[in-house]
């Protein structure tokens, strides 16, 4: 059965997960220009969005570079799981440069990367921020996204800490020993808080925050 337009890039995608990659870095891995794979190539202009493909060549050169087939390779269309949710990405001193935006203000060009936003899965959840410890950077109400099935965290992280005593605080991880870890406010009128890794039931990165 042919590839669907959707099909296809869901493929290219899951293709560039199983590498352990971003589209972006599939395409330079095949020797392509890093935006050849970007959501922004994947549709031009008119209304609606006239779907772009990508060419022969292109795909070509991703099966050479990750030594899949043709039959592996539309088999992906149908077993990928969703593909990952990204936003355009420019760095502020360029944004001042003419050619990123246009007359409403939204992204246009070549130029723009990709932020991956954190993907949903079972131990994905959010949590309301209350008080003022972690002001001006997060205020009273505001959510943030954590993912216990990932745990990884390092010194300089905003973390989500659950205690055993049952309190749960937001700080950054300042400190980490195999004794104890450093938690500090970023209100200044809040001491940091050395808490012995006994007591600590869970600790996992902030991914994101919903103002």
């Amino acid at each position: 059965m042919p590839l669907s337009h959707a099909k296809l890039w869901k493929a290219v995608d899951a293709l560039a997960r199983r590498e352990g990659l971003s589209p972006s870095g599939l395409a330079r891995r095949a020797g392509l220009d890093a935006t050849s794979f970007n959501p922004s190539k994947r549709f031009g202009a008119g209304d609606p969005p006239r779907p772009r493909w990508p060419s022969t060549e292109s795909m070509t050169l991703i099966l050479q570079a990750t030594g899949v087939s043709l039959a592996e390779f539309a088999a992906l269309a149908d077993d990928a799981a969703p593909t990952q949710a990204t936003v355009p990405l420019l760095g502020l001193a360029r944004a001042g440069l003419d050619g990123f935006f246009d007359d409403a203000g939204l992204p246009v060009g070549d130029g723009w990367d990709q932020t991956e936003l954190p993907q949903v899965n079972a131990t994905t959840f959010s949590l309301r921020i209350s008080g003022d410890s972690m002001s001006p950077l997060y205020r009273e109400g505001d959510r943030v996204i954590v993912d216990r099935g990932d745990p990884a965290v390092r010194r300089g992280d905003r973390v989500v800490v659950r205690l055993t005593s049952g309190e749960v605080v937001a700080k950054e991880l300042t400190g980490l020993t195999a004794r104890a870890a450093t938690l500090s406010s970023i209100n200044p009128d809040y001491p940091p808080r050395i808490v012995p890794r006994r007591e600590i039931e869970w600790m996992v990165r902030i991914l994101w925050v919903s103002q």
